[in-house]
């Protein structure tokens, strides 16, 4: 059977055989992975509920809730009725934020899944595990060294005590920095594409010889929604599918470049230079920490799930429907 989603076409789909689930709650509705998310599920269910501040339909019958997962009572109104939920919030890229928010965020999801009974998948990405050596896989103790890898450590420490405690059924699955149709928010993004197809020179961190792992995003929300209806996999962490073959940054630039039919020149964002403008720009502020991700290879080792279901999306293939993407009538692009 043949499935097609973000422009890219697998040879198998994994529907239920049987009778569809009861209610999937997609909490942190919106944004590339909660849109994303929401196009993937209508193959294992027909009600899904879409929770954020301002929910917008992405399928016909979505079921829309308003809700503020800061407020506990919001929040066990979102999941009632539920069999799965999906956490997959985004918050504004800032330390003090997510210092803040995520942890609340957490609590409240958590209790609310005890409550009601439901399952939870957490969409979590690999700042918990600080620098590593070799590819990055799901036996990786936490070891963060930013205060951004601190609280995803914190929180999936959250959840992983519940589930061990036999108090929930969970997943974390977990993702390197995204790149795909609609990833607007990305690195990637921002400091790649954006810039190209605006005739300006591209920009990378640090260094552009060393191996930097991206998930493709289609590949991203398709594997969250097997996992989340796949009967053997739960209790576990899960790497999303990842390319293994990964491009150093120059790498990444020339392809795109080339793809895109633009100059391939770039610049080098050295940790210097972040910190002289960090006081009057709050992304460079808050990357400035996280350079240790381009200071050596930075792999996602996602052999696990590919073993047991399919392989990922190769960044030539990955980076050509991005581009096909940038350039739909559709789409205006953001002003770099």
């Amino acid at each position: 059977m043949e499935c097609s989603f973000g422009g890219v076409v697998r040879k198998k789909c994994y529907p239920l055989l049987f009778s569809l689930p009861e209610m999937q709650t997609i909490l942190g509705a919106g944004g590339v992975i909660g849109n994303g998310l929401a196009s993937a599920l209508p193959r294992y269910t027909d009600q899904i509920r879409l929770v954020s501040r301002n929910p917008q339909r992405i399928n016909p019958g979505d079921e829309i809730f308003p809700a503020d997962l800061t407020n506990i009572g919001h929040t066990i109104k979102a999941v009632k009725g539920s069999e799965v939920a999906y956490l997959t919030a985004g918050f504004t890229y800032n330390t003090e934020v997510w210092q803040k928010t995520w942890p609340l965020v957490m609590e409240n999801v958590l209790e609310a899944c005890k409550v009601h009974d439901v399952k939870l998948v957490f969409f979590d990405n690999m700042y918990c595990y600080g620098r590593a050596a070799g590819p990055i896989n799901e036996n990786q103790k936490m070891n963060p060294c930013s205060q951004k890898g601190e609280v995803r450590a914190r929180i999936a420490e959250q959840m992983l005590t519940e589930i061990e405690k036999g108090n929930l059924q969970g997943i974390i699955v977990r993702s390197a920095d995204f790149y795909g149709p609609g990833a607007d928010n990305s690195l990637a993004y921002k400091m790649v594409f954006q810039k190209l197809i605006h005739g300006k020179k591209a920009s990378w961190v640090c260094h552009d010889n060393f191996k930097h792992a991206s998930t493709f995003t289609p590949d991203a929300v398709e594997a969250t929604a097997l996992l989340g209806n796949t009967p053997t996999v739960w209790n576990q962490i899960w790497h999303l599918p990842t390319d293994s073959q990964a491009l150093t940054g120059k790498e990444f630039i020339q392809l795109t470049a080339e793809l895109m039919n633009a100059p391939p020149g770039y610049s080098l964002l050295k940790p210097w230079m972040l910190k002289m403008v960090s006081p009057f720009n709050a992304d460079a502020r808050e990357l400035l920490e996280m350079t240790y991700q381009y200071e050596c290879d930075y792999i996602l080792d996602s052999s696990k799930f590919e073993e047991k279901f399919y392989r990922p999306t190769g960044y030539q293939e990955g980076l050509k429907n991005t581009v096909n993407s940038l350039r739909s009538p559709a789409r205006e692009p953001v002003e770099a």
